[in-house]
């Protein structure tokens, strides 16, 4: 679907490796388009839509005429952290049904991995050593930390699947499965022994998987966290696993990226790592989006997935 968009103006400020399919994109769905890659120019009054992921504080303050921020991923801490940005201006994200595939995957994989004891086979490999009837499979109760988009979608997927599923929010959800929602976070803590952490980044999320969190678990309990390394403490969870509060951690995220050489994490038997690709952007989905949103911004509707500021999602 082309749209007639001869007179916006749009910029892409985002890594070097996500601009580039961007940018193709872009000109796929709208030839002709004049687009700002970066965010310098002589002409930043131009500039009405910004499609961005983890743009420097302080480089959309030239653009006097946005109407809309569009960001390329499910996550907006990265926006809403820039208090440089004018309160008044729209923000929405990218939702897309492929994002939830490939997360729900993701989190299929890390529990089935830890459920069918994968590690310990593939370490009775590595010895020659035939492991038939060694280990048994875990009976897990996964908790889902965080139901929204993507956590509700891994939730339904593992419940279906047959798991013992519980989920959390901050609001009440209707579900196929047990939630809990506000104070109710020691009840549902209390429930579990896996917990997939897929909650956004916010003032209250920030730091939440670490010791005080951990303390609450009622069982020796296995960790996957898909959603920000800034909700992790990375000290907490090595500790945790030293002292069995944690039976391991299976980490998609972290307090830096890329994680630095030097982390204990990277030899930790425990812990296994992925380098921030639970769920990707998929260019056609997201460019498409962004047209829509703002060609309904333009029109004087509400852009699809709006941020809330005051959620942080």
């Amino acid at each position: 679907v082309y749209f007639n968009i001869c007179i916006m103006k749009f910029a892409i400020i985002a890594p070097e490796t996500q601009t580039k399919k961007w940018k193709v994109e872009f000109e796929k769905q709208a030839p002709g388009e004049e687009l700002l890659i970066g965010y310098e120019t002589d002409r930043p009054d131009d500039i009405e839509c910004v499609l961005v992921w983890g743009h420097p504080k302080g480089s959309l303050k030239k653009f006097k005429n946005l109407k809309l921020i569009f960001s390329m991923g499910a996550g907006v801490d990265h926006i809403l952290n820039d208090d440089t940005i004018p309160k008044d201006i729209p923000v929405s994200r990218i939702v897309d049904p492929q994002m939830a595939f490939s997360m729900t995957n993701y989190i299929l994989m890390a529990v089935l991995n830890y459920q069918r004891c994968w590690y310990d086979f593939q370490d009775a490999q590595k010895r020659n050593h035939w492991a038939q009837f060694e280990f048994d499979e875990k009976n897990l109760k996964v908790g889902i930390l965080g139901i929204g988009h993507l956590g509700m979608d891994a939730a339904n997927a593992l419940y279906r699947l047959g798991f013992e599923v519980f989920g959390y929010s901050n609001s009440p959800k209707e579900t196929i499965f047990p939630s809990f929602y506000g104070k109710q976070l020691e009840d549902f803590l209390k429930k579990i022994n896996v917990l997939v952490c897929t909650v956004p980044l916010t003032p209250k999320t920030r730091c939440l998987l670490s010791a005080k969190l951990f303390n609450e678990l009622a069982f020796p309990t296995y960790l996957i966290n898909v959603s920000r390394g800034a909700v992790q403490v990375e000290d907490d969870i090595i500790r945790a696993i030293k002292e069995g509060k944690l039976t391991g951690a299976f980490l998609d995220v972290f307090e830096k990226e890329p994680l630095p050489n030097n982390s204990p994490l990277w030899q930790n038997p425990k812990i296994k790592i992925t380098p921030h690709v639970a769920s990707l952007t998929y260019a056609e989905e997201s460019i498409r989006q962004a047209l829509e949103n703002f060609r309904r911004v333009t029109n004087g509707s509400a852009p699809l997935n709006e941020v809330s500021r005051e959620n942080m999602y």
